[in-house]
């Protein structure tokens, strides 16, 4: 798959990811398509859904049609493919729809800390660039974790204002 197709990949299935595509994400891609040679020779109206006129297109009907297996299949393709510079490229598209519409949801940054295990490119090189974007990086807590069932407290006073 050509890197062009990869980046536009990149942006839809990082807007699909919370369950909903925000006309803001298509407006970033579409700013893209148009400012830059991003996406290629990719025909981007014929590949992202046109709000104005709800229809249907590739990207979106695969998603509906596999779901889940659509967004694995993107995440293997990201693990398989031989990157020698474009995964900094790709984590700034992810990042840039994830910021997209101006909301933030733990779903988003959920996938895409998934979408940065794909790739190799280590956390400085991405730091260097993007300082301001460590809260991508920072690990989740784990599930799993038991608290001590031990555990003591120190007395804890609340100290209320008076009004």
């Amino acid at each position: 798959m050509d890197i062009s197709e990869i980046y536009l990949l990149t942006a839809f299935v990082c807007s699909a990811c919370d369950g909903d595509i925000e006309p803001k994400e298509i407006a970033l891609v579409k700013e893209w398509s148009d400012k830059s040679n991003l996406f290629g020779d990719i025909d981007v109206e014929a590949k992202l859904n046109d709000y104005v006129e709800a229809k249907l297109n590739d990207y979106v009907e695969a998603i509906n049609k596999y779901g889940n297996h659509f967004i694995r299949e993107f995440l293997l393709l990201l693990e398989n493919e031989n990157f020698t510079n474009e995964q900094l490229e790709i984590i700034r598209i992810a990042i840039d729809i994830i910021e997209a519409n101006g909301i933030i949801e733990y779903s988003e940054v959920k996938f895409f800390k998934k979408l940065r295990s794909c790739l190799s490119i280590n956390d400085n090189a991405i730091l260097e660039v993007m300082p301001d974007k460590e809260e991508y990086l920072l690990p989740d807590i784990k599930a799993d974790y038991v608290f001590d069932k031990d555990i003591k407290f120190a007395e804890i006073i609340l100290n209320a204002k008076n009004s």
